[in-house]
């Protein structure tokens, strides 16, 4: 982790032991977040998800640019209704934290490029949205696996999927890249 921050310059967020799945692991249940040095981190949690198997949700509450937001990073369920509930429970942990931005990104394994019944706000209490990008599989990437979203419309800006040889033969999913819009609540 330490040289992937040296050649990025991003800061790995999984240094304190509760960050992480276990002593051994370098994140949480299939996430590794890092953020841009302009991000002052305020609170950080982990958020256990139900599922056959283990799942998970990192949240960060930083500061960036004098405007607070909060980045939540997460693996969810390969099947629907599973998918629902770990969404409701990251929506009623929302609903306990401060208001701010919410960008929600990571392996959320809804295939609906509309998203299906995770993303409805009666059931997080927001509506999240994103530009779709087919990522999986990563030889021929057919299906919007993974997603960059965010509680502000229109935010998530130049969306595309990074591809090489490389990036294909590291995993059966290919990365997105983004430039998310960062604004005061109300702006």
């Amino acid at each position: 982790m330490n040289r992937i921050s040296a050649e990025t310059g991003l800061t790995y967020q999984h240094d304190a032991p509760g960050m992480r799945w276990g002593r051994d692991s370098d994140g949480f249940l299939g996430t590794i977040l890092f953020l841009h040095p302009r991000f002052n981190v305020r609170h950080r949690d982990v958020l256990d998800l139900p599922g056959h198997c283990y799942r998970g949700a990192v949240v960060i509450e930083a500061v960036c640019d004098g405007i607070s937001v909060r980045v939540i990073s997460t693996h969810l369920s390969l099947f629907q209704p599973l998918r629902v509930i770990q969404m409701r429970i990251v929506g009623q942990y929302l609903r306990r934290r401060p208001e701010m931005q919410n960008i929600l990104l990571g392996d959320l394994n809804e295939w609906r490029p509309w998203g299906g019944a995770m993303f409805q706000h009666r059931l997080i209490g927001r509506s999240l949205s994103g530009p779709v990008r087919a990522t999986f599989p990563a030889k021929r990437p057919l299906l919007p696996l993974d997603r960059i979203l965010t509680d502000r419309e229109g935010a998530v800006r130049d969306m595309q999927v990074c591809t090489s040889r490389a990036l294909r033969s590291a995993s059966d999913h290919l990365p997105l890249k983004a430039e998310v819009l960062i604004e005061k609540s109300g702006e």
